[in-house]
């Protein structure tokens, strides 16, 4: 038992040491650190307020194939649990004439062998592991991401130019 607590406490001693002489050894000025953080880590800033979802109703274009789509209007205070699924009050194939809302795609009732089920597939459920509402937020990051139609219509007159 002794000898238990003794090795362990020399791991301890033996870890601490390690990640103290790291920590020194790799100190880097601060400078140089790339961040988005906007205060130092010692002062605590205030918190900006949150900002509010796109609420259009519009279905939006996706920037790439097999993006899932986006969720154009608010949930907040919708229920995803393991005995209700909001999200399916309007987007399940038999609510999606009264609410005029896109049926989920096929492939949301399909298990992992792609046999149809007749009920929404337990791995395809909780709806926001995939999809998300879109903020009105300015962007953190500068962002120069050019779609796949773009690049080809880009190389495509290209081409016509020679």
């Amino acid at each position: 038992m002794k000898t238990v607590k003794l090795v362990t406490l020399a791991a301890m001693v033996s870890l601490t040491v390690g990640v103290t002489f790291t920590a020194q050894s790799a100190s880097v000025p601060d400078e140089k650190i790339a961040t988005l953080r906007e205060t130092p880590l010692n002062v605590e800033p205030t918190p900006p307020a949150m900002q509010k979802v796109r609420n259009t109703d519009i279905k939006e274009v996706r920037n790439y194939p097999m993006q899932p789509p986006v969720i154009p209007h608010k949930i907040d205070g919708y229920q995803i649990d393991l005995k209700v699924n909001k999200c399916m009050s309007c987007h399940a194939r038999k609510r999606t004439g009264d609410s005029q809302a896109p049926m989920v795609s096929v492939t949301h009732y399909m298990d992992r062998e792609n046999n149809f089920l007749a009920e929404l597939s337990p791995r395809r459920y909780f709806c926001t592991q995939c999809h998300v509402p879109q903020l009105d937020a300015k962007l953190l990051v500068e962002n120069d991401f050019v779609d796949m139609d773009h690049l080809i219509n880009a190389d495509t007159n290209t081409n016509n130019k020679h």
